[in-house]
């Protein structure tokens, strides 16, 4: 017998449940930081203390919130559609290349117009390889999840090769491109503040945050105010009802997964356009994984998604701080706290929702 599907307030869904899963995966945090003998007060203090005490901790986490706004989003337009991509670093690794190409070989025109253009050629990767699973699994009935987990292991190998082979940098025992023109990288934002009476530390906190922000704004208005983020929104619920309705679920498959590979292309512009200031092995960092725990705690909308990338920019930052001050706290036990964030958030989000269900029911019986 299948049990009733819980129904919840639309602000309880959105903000009860995902905090509720979150003090719970923080109070198993505090269990095992316990267990090895450390206070997990004073580790909660170390950790927000590292990640917003301060200027230059605070760009750190807006640096790594950055990343994960690209990745959220993208995860976070294809369940829209009901897609699974899971294909984030495959796609910001494409996107990666084809922003180092643009950015090499359109060297000799002006930064007004080599920014913009390598952006563009970030996007247009990312939503080529996002395009190609959605195109498979439309057209052919491969499922996206098993064909994204294929090409991110192929865009990895094809990094490999063309930095080794065909664009690394000469004389470089290292596999990376030569360093891109000085006017074809984001401008940091302690030098974009700078004439606004704004001081920070130098970091890797570059103008690819105002581009976050422009893309959480453009996906809220795509998939909550259009007509084709109806169409999305209408195919993920019921394809059946969508193609009953004149929409047709496999075009609207490959254009939500095109849309989410140009949004996983974010990654590539902040990290080899941002802080790099070329190609490297392994750019992507795992943030593309990190992006599906904050889509499923952001519950897909833009504004949850941010909320999602900067909890999980704190853990990233603060973490690093934390191990430094307290060695018997590694890096990886604070991979393990996200890690339990994310069970919490995705595999155990049924339990949540009965607890937080069960509360209401009693909020209006007292």
């Amino acid at each position: 017998m299948t049990a009733a599907p819980i129904t919840l307030p639309r602000w309880a869904d959105a903000g009860l449940v995902p905090l509720v899963s979150v003090a719970a995966a923080l109070v198993v945090a505090g269990l095992v930081v316990i267990g090895i003998g450390e206070s997990p007060l004073e580790a909660t203090a170390l950790l927000l203390r590292g990640s917003l005490g301060s200027a230059e901790g605070l760009a750190f986490t807006l640096y790594y919130t950055t990343n994960f706004i690209f990745t959220g989003l993208a995860v976070a337009v294809a369940f829209h559609a009901g897609l699974f991509n899971i294909g984030g670093e495959g796609q910001a690794t494409i996107a990666g290349i084809f922003a180092a190409l643009a950015c090499l070989w359109l060297a000799p025109l002006p930064g007004i117009l080599l920014v913009p253009l390598a952006i563009l050629a970030a996007a247009a990767g990312g939503a080529l390889y996002g395009f190609i699973p959605g195109w498979l699994q439309a057209t052919r009935g491969s499922h996206v999840v098993i064909t994204t987990i294929m090409l991110n292991f192929i865009a990895a190998t094809l990094l490999v090769y063309l930095l080794v082979e065909k664009i690394g940098k000469p004389g470089s025992m290292q596999p990376e491109t030569p360093d891109f023109a000085k006017h074809a990288i984001l401008t940091p934002m302690h030098q974009l503040l700078a004439p606004l009476g704004v001081t920070l530390p130098a970091t890797p906190l570059n103008s690819a945050f105002l581009l976050a922000l422009a893309c959480l704004v453009a996906v809220w208005a795509l998939i909550f105010r259009s007509r084709l983020g109806y169409a999305i929104r209408t195919t993920g619920a019921n394809p059946r009802a969508a193609a009953y309705a004149g929409i047709s679920p496999a075009r609207i498959t490959m254009v939500a997964m095109a849309i989410s590979g140009a949004l996983a292309g974010g990654l590539a512009v902040n990290e080899a356009m941002g802080v790099q200031h070329r190609l490297v092995l392994d750019f992507t960092g795992g943030y593309g994984f990190v992006g599906i725990a904050v889509a499923l705690m952001g519950r897909g909308h833009p504004v949850g998604v941010a909320l999602a990338a900067f909890l999980f920019g704190i853990l990233y930052q603060g973490g690093a701080e934390l191990s430094f001050d307290k060695p018997t706290i590694t890096r990886d036990m604070v991979v393990v706290i996200g890690g339990v964030i994310i069970l919490f958030a995705g595999a155990l989000d049924g339990l949540f929702r009965r607890v937080v269900a069960s509360g209401l029911r009693l909020g209006r019986v007292l």
